[in-house]
Formats: C-alpha cells, sequence, structure tokens
C-alpha cells in the first residue's frame, strides 16, 4: 500500500435537487479552492430528501466535467457495472480520458465502479436486480472486460486508466480489489484497516498482483480530525466527503482543505 503519498481531499457533488448550473458553478469553485479530486455518483433518483426531487445522469456530467476542469481529477463514486455493457464503459471511460486530457500529458479520469446496490434504478430502468452475489460476480467478469478492451481502442486511454473499487466484503469485494484496483474505498473504522489490509494482500497473492501501489481511500462524514488522524495513521491517503446544494457548505471544504494541507506540511 502506498502510505508515503500526499493526502488528497476528494469533494463528491451529490447531482440530486439542484439545477445543473448549480453543479457547474460548485465544480468551478471547488477546483479553484484546490479540492484534488470531484466526484458524483451514479444513480437516477435522488438517495436523500424528495425521491422524485430534482436528479441528473453520472457519465454525461462527467464528460462535462472533462471539458470544464484543468487540474482536478475526477469520477464516479461510483459507477454501476448493472447499468451500462462492460465494453461501452471502457469507451466512455476512454473517451472522457482524452477529454480531459486537454493541454496535459495525460487524462484526469478516474474510474471508480461497483456493483450497485440501488434497486428503485433497476426497477424503473429495466435492470435485473439479482442478487448481491451475483452483482459481485457480474462485476468482477466485466472489469476484466473493460481492461481488455482499453488494450484494443484506437486511440488508446492517455494513461492507464485509475481504476477506483469500494467496499469491504472478503470473500469477493477485496478480491476483485486485489485483481484490478489502483484506489480501494471504504467506511471501514481505523482500527479495523490492518485487518482488511491483510484479506486484500492474501487475494494479491492468489492473484499473482503487486499491490505495493495500492491507494487507500476513507470516508469523511460524520467523522472529525481525530478520526481522520487515525485514519492516517491507518495508511489512508485520499479522503472523500459528500456535498450537497443547493445550500453549499464551503466553509467545510476549507476546513478539510486545512487539515490536508497540514498534513502534507
Amino acid at each position: 500500500m502506498l502510505f508515503d503519498t500526499p493526502v488528497r481531499l476528494g469533494v463528491q457533488i451529490q447531482p440530486q435537487h439542484v439545477q445543473y448550473s448549480d453543479i457547474r458553478d460548485a465544480v468551478l469553485r471547488l477546483e479553484e479552492m484546490g479540492v484534488d479530486v470531484l466526484f458524483n455518483w451514479d444513480h437516477f433518483f435522488p438517495l436523500y430528501g424528495d425521491p422524485d426531487g430534482e436528479h441528473f445522469e453520472s457519465w454525461t456530467m462527467l464528460a462535462a466535467w472533462a471539458e470544464q476542469t484543468e487540474r482536478v481529477e475526477f469520477g464516479a463514486l461510483v459507477n454501476c457495472n448493472s447499468y451500462r455493457g462492460a465494453d461501452l464503459q471502457a469507451d466512455m471511460a476512454r473517451t472522457i480520458d482524452h477529454i480531459s486530457k486537454k493541454g496535459g500529458d495525460t487524462g484526469r479520469f478516474i474510474f471508480g465502479t461497483g456493483s450497485g446496490w440501488f434497486q428503485r434504478d433497476y426497477d424503473e430502468y429495466g435492470y435485473d436486480f439479482g442478487t448481491a452475489g451475483s452483482r459481485l460476480n457480474a462485476l468482477a467478469t466485466d472489469l476484466d472486460r473493460v481492461v481488455e478492451r482499453w488494450g484494443k481502442l484506437n486511440p488508446a486511454p492517455t494513461r492507464g486508466i485509475p481504476v477506483m473499487i469500494g467496499g469491504k466484503g472478503e470473500q469477493k469485494t477485496l478480491r476483485i480489489v486485489a485483481r484490478h484496483a489502483d484506489i480501494w474505498h471504504s467506511f471501514v473504522a481505523p482500527d479495523d484497516l490492518p485487518h482488511k489490509f491483510g484479506v486484500i494482500e492474501k487475494w494479491a497473492e492468489t492473484e499473482g498482483r503487486d499491490l505495493s501501489g495500492l491507494i487507500v481511500s476513507n470516508e469523511l462524514k460524520d467523522r472529525d480530525e481525530t478520526v481522520a488522524d487515525a485514519l492516517f495513521d491507518a495508511g489512508t491517503r485520499l479522503f472523500t466527503l459528500g456535498f450537497s446544494g443547493p445550500d453549499w457548505d464551503y466553509s467545510l471544504i476549507e476546513r478539510w482543505l486545512t487539515w490536508r494541507d497540514a498534513k502534507n506540511a
């Protein structure tokens, strides 16, 4: 695991209960403030508040962010594997990667992905919900296809697109992490992280993969600096924070940027 990399702050802009102009303005301001990574989520309906409130789709929004932004990395926290074919996901990711390159050497897109869980999305959009196990099996199979497709596309991605996988299940999810992830995201408590690292390393031996470059990511929601310090001490280096409008609380972002900068001093 990469425990000696700089601390980064990721902000998940929740694409619900706002107009897109509000989201566009938030993206601009957060990049100007110095946030490292911007995320949205991949759902079709709000997760909080009015269940039929305003909501926007993830991937088309990410393509707009690729063109709007100059510096930040960005992606979904996380894409739902069930909603689009694996090869299509790969091509979409590659295209957004190229859009985001602009004047730089490489793109800035992060392919955050997961197996899906929000049943209303499945029911209303006509996808088979299956079981948690079947969705994880599909994710494992489809990630192999995504990586294979990246090797066939012309032009190829501008870089090895980082794969971010969330979850903590030890039999399936963490094996997928060991096989594919460049970033592992979870809500795991600091005291539990060493055990999870051990599980990931065991699966990495099975998969024949070197995970010395794996970045550990965790969530700041409802946590204070004491917990963040403990997560840092345990090896977390990417910290994510949910951000909801229309009354965006930028003072919260400033608080965590100050904490990040102190850790990196």
